[in-house]
Formats: C-alpha cells, structure tokens, sequence
C-alpha cells in the first residue's frame, strides 16, 4: 500500500468511519482527480456503495457545487469534498449535513499532503481542539499581536467556538481533513484595529518576502495594502461587495504534522499560527452569507483571551 493510499484509508475507516453498505460520495475536479480516485477506490475496499463525481472547478472557495452534486450529497451517507475550492461554506454542504451526511472537506488536497497529515495524532488533536474551543467559546473579548503588526481585537461574545478534530462517526457531522484547528466566527462590527497577513492567503498561497497590511474597523476590512498579493485579494473581494470584507473567523491551528505550503486547507491547521478569515460567516455561526470565505494565516502570533494567553509568539500556552 502506497502511503497516498494509506492516508485515504485513514480518512475513511479512522476519521469518517464508513461501514460496509453506506453511500459514500467522492466529489474531485481536474486538479484533484489523483487523490479524488484513491479516495473512491478506498472506499471500494471498505465495501462501501462508492460514488465518484467529478465536477469543473468552481473560481473561488464557497462558490456552490452544480445543482446535480448538491442533491447527490443529499443523498449519501458520506460525502468527501475533494476539490480544487472549498465547498465548505456553501448551502449545498450546509443542507447536506441538515439531510445526516458526515462530511469531509479537502479543498485542494495533494497526495503528498493527505499522506503526511493523516500520520497525525488525532486523537490529540482532538483533546486540543476542545480544548482551546472551550476556552474561544467562554470568552468576551480576543486580542490578537504579531511580530509582523497585526494588533486586532474582536468581541466572541455570545457565539459558539468549534472544535475541527477530523472525527466524523456522528450523523450530521462537518470537518476539514487534515484537520487540527479551533474557530469561531466574531461578533459582525466589533472587529477592529491591524491584521497583517505574513504567512500565507487563500487564492494566493505563501507570502514569500512580502505581507498584506489589512486596516480593520467596525468589523470590516477598509484598506488592503501590500505588493501583489494584496492586489490579487482586493480584485477577489471587490465584485462581490462589502460583505466579502467582513472579519469572519478567528482559527487557531492545533495539527503538529501540518506545515505553511501556501495551500489553506493545510496552511490553517499549523500549530502555533492563527488564522483571520474574510468573507462568510454563516456556515458556523456568523450572519454574512456570501460566496466567498479567505483565511488569512499569521506566523508567530500572541492570542490573548479575557487576559488569559492560548499562544505567546507562536507558542502554544495551553496543554
């Protein structure tokens, strides 16, 4: 067994726990098809009724699947989203948990990424991740610095944190895999301050030797500076207007095995980073729905909670 083969076996009998007879629903496109196919003969072996459907890739993450896949995840037991973009943040992924699927998200997973991350621990990702999640989910206030300029804070109150653990056994369940983060989505208007990305950006990839300087007030991005990666960002939010400006997540990453290679889905789950999203909110909490979601990853961060310290300079304060 190859060690590509060896992380689609841990992500199906491990984390999702697919039983012999479940509908299993694999959704790949162009640039995902390798790890999208393994993933389906997997599930073969598993003695799965396996669905393979390959779909052109949608141009942003949070854009909604065809109509078709939409119904088909309805239909399944468990849907694998192995795309290019990330169909997290959409109705369709949204109204198939409500149906029972357990789903997985894998926007732009490689087979050397699945390979390498689900050797994790996933177990102690998941004691992690409750944990720093209890902790997001009592809290008033967050207050996040870097050595890069961020300086930003955000009220949680009266929202629920979510633990990303890749456990996935119950009906109705929704992770990322690889998994390994804790997030929250801020009060709408209540985010100011300076968030300077300098590790990596949705649609962009790794910020090598450059940062995107984002001005913050009242919840909403009002200035993006920088070189070209923030050129690219303004020309992903501007069509879709004010809401895709909105601060919609703080994320905490908790997998040890996950390291920055410009790819989000990895990018997030770092241990020692924190992450600010933009764009939509509603998926987990949040009231602005809009077709796009943009995590932005900060290298080095302090994450001060109500006075209590989660990270100091990227490093992790809680055990």
């Amino acid at each position: 067994m190859s060690s590509l083969q060896f992380g689609a076996q841990v992500a199906l009998d491990v984390c999702l726990g697919v039983k012999k007879g479940e509908t299993v629903l694999v959704i790949a496109d162009q640039g995902t098809k390798t790890v999208g196919s393994t993933l389906w003969e997997q599930a073969i072996e598993l003695g799965t009724e396996a669905l393979y459907l390959e779909m052109l890739p949608r141009s942003v993450n949070g854009e909604e699947p065809p109509e078709a896949i939409a119904e088909a995840m309805k239909k399944a037991h468990v849907v694998i989203a192995a795309t290019s973009k990330s169909l997290s943040h959409t109705k369709a992924r949204r109204e198939a948990n409500q149906s029972g699927a357990r789903i997985a998200s894998m926007p732009g997973v490689t087979g050397e990424m699945l390979a390498r991350t689900m050797a994790a621990d996933y177990q102690r990702i998941k004691t992690l991740s409750h944990k720093i999640a209890t902790i997001l989910n009592a809290g008033n206030e967050a207050h996040i610095t870097t050595p890069a300029g961020t300086n930003l804070t955000m009220s949680l109150k009266g929202r629920a944190a979510h633990p990303d653990t890749g456990m996935l056994q119950e009906r109705g369940s929704f992770s990322n895999l690889p998994a390994g983060e804790a997030y929250i989505a801020p009060m709408e208007g209540t985010s100011n301050g300076v968030l300077v990305i300098d590790g990596a950006m949705s649609g962009i990839g790794m910020l090598k030797g450059e940062v995107i300087h984002i001005t913050v007030k009242d919840g909403y991005a009002i200035g993006i500076q920088g070189g070209q990666g923030a050129k690219v960002l303004e020309e992903m939010l501007k069509p879709l207007g004010r809401d895709a400006y909105n601060i919609a997540e703080l994320g905490v990453g908790t997998n040890d095995k996950a390291i920055i290679t410009g790819n989000v889905l990895e990018d997030e789950k770092v241990l020692g980073t924190v992450h600010v999203a933009l764009g939509n909110s509603v998926s987990f909490g949040g009231k602005v729905e809009v077709p796009i979601h943009l995590d932005g990853i900060l290298l080095k961060p302090t994450l001060i909670v109500d006075g209590q310290e989660i990270l100091k300079e990227g490093t992790l304060m809680v055990s």
